[in-house]
Parts: C-alpha cells; sequence; structure tokens
C-alpha cells in the first residue's frame, strides 16, 4: 500500500492518520507542496491520496500557484476509484475538484466540537462506527457548498458540511479527526498567536478543554482513521 500525503504548511502533523498508517504497514510519500515539492503528476504509483489542512484558503492560487493542481489531482484520484482524504483545507480542495463552490470567511469554528451524522453518514463505511453526536477537533474558518452529487454524512449548527463523500471513496471532513490531543498540544505550543485570534482567552483554560470530550475524540479521531484505511 504506497499512501501520497500532500502537506500543505509546516507543523501539520500526522496524528491519527500517521498511526493507522504505521499500523497498516503503509508506504509513505510525504509531499511538502507548500515548499515546492512537485505534487504527482497521476495517480498511478499510489494507491490513496491524503491532503492536509493549511493556514491559506482554497482559492489561494496567486500565493500558492500549486493549488489548481492538487485540486485536480485530487479529482484524478477520486475519478479512478482510488481512496482520497482531504483535512479542512483539503476538504476545501476537494469541494473545489467536484464543484463546489468555496465560501471564504464564514463562521469560525475552533475546539472541540460536536458533530452529527446524517442519516447517510451513520451507514457510511467511513463513519459507522461513531456516535450520532461526537465531539472532534475543529480549527476552521472557510467552509464550501456540497459538490453535485456528494453524499454529505455529518453536520452541526456552525458547519453545514463536515463531512462528505464523492464516488467510491473520495471523503472530505472539515474537522481535524487527525488531531489527537498530542497534536493540539504541539498546535498551541507552535501557533499560540494563532490559537488565540481564533479563540481568545482559549489558551487560558486549555486544561479544562483537555478533558474527558477529547479524550473521546482522540478514540474517534483514530476509529475514522482506520475505517479509511481500510477502503484503499
Amino acid at each position: 500500500m504506497r499512501v501520497a500525503i500532500i502537506e500543505n504548511m509546516a507543523g501539520t502533523p500526522h496524528g491519527q492518520i500517521g498511526i493507522a498508517l504505521q499500523e497498516a504497514a503503509a508506504e509513505i510519500h510525504v509531499i511538502r507542496a507548500y515548499a515546492g515539492d512537485p505534487l504527482p503528476e497521476d495517480a498511478d504509483n499510489h494507491d490513496a491520496l491524503i491532503v492536509l489542512g493549511g493556514e491559506q484558503n482554497a482559492l489561494d492560487d496567486v500565493l500558492y500557484p500549486y493549488l489548481p493542481d492538487l485540486a485536480r489531482l485530487m479529482k484524478t484520484f477520486g475519478d479512478a476509484g482510488k481512496a482520497v482524504l482531504g483535512v479542512c483545507l483539503g476538504s476545501q480542495l476537494l469541494a473545489r475538484a467536484y464543484g463546489g463552490e468555496n465560501i471564504l470567511s464564514g463562521p469560525p469554528e475552533f475546539g472541540w466540537q460536536d458533530v452529527s451524522l446524517t442519516r447517510e453518514g451513520a451507514s457510511d463505511p467511513l463513519l459507522a462506527g461513531q456516535q450520532q453526536t461526537f465531539p472532534i477537533f475543529q480549527w476552521h474558518c472557510d467552509t464550501f457548498t456540497l459538490p453535485p452529487g456528494a453524499t454529505r454524512l455529518a453536520s452541526n449548527a456552525m458547519t453545514q458540511n463536515q463531512a462528505f463523500r464523492i464516488g467510491r471513496a473520495a471523503y472530505g471532513t472539515q474537522f481535524h479527526f487527525e488531531a489527537s490531543t498530542d497534536v493540539v498540544d504541539e498546535w498551541c505550543r507552535t501557533f499560540p498567536v494563532s490559537v488565540e485570534r481564533m479563540s481568545p482567552g482559549w489558551l487560558e483554560n486549555y486544561g479544562h478543554h483537555r478533558g474527558p470530550r477529547a479524550q473521546m475524540a482522540n478514540t474517534a479521531g483514530l476509529e475514522i482513521a482506520r475505517a479509511w484505511i481500510r477502503l484503499i
């Protein structure tokens, strides 16, 4: 199993996804697109594609001119029936690739927040093992409309499209299910100014936030990662 992981900024650990890939003995090819690493030309040399989050928006083509090619690459994998996973920015790029509208500067969502499965999500292979409503980590301002032909899998009051599938196994999750408490600890140390901007005062009460709900999110995130691996 050979998996390409596209990183869109420094400081984006693979977290729960990395654990699941290691358990599956996957061969991982990390591509730091933000640093100029070339994208794969096609889907021929990898069994699956993961696109992680980043500080840019999904239409930030001037500053990040590789973004249109990355969106096309995600569609190439998806159209070939190969497993695709877009997380946060990755989900926004997957929506862009399949004709969804990117909505910039929407309501911000940060921290461990609840999401709820749709009827379709409750029976989908990615999320079927989750509770109807479960906490998971969020860090985003932008969102998107559901692409034509896509199936909404999860939602909440703040963000209608929390997770979707298009085709056999192309998935986008607006939430950061890869973000274990260890990953969030690292983000708090590395990006304190950004955290404070997203949620003023959150860091001061971090010990409270990093409680039982965060542990529930840890479990959910690893289960979701393992479920996606099984689709490759």
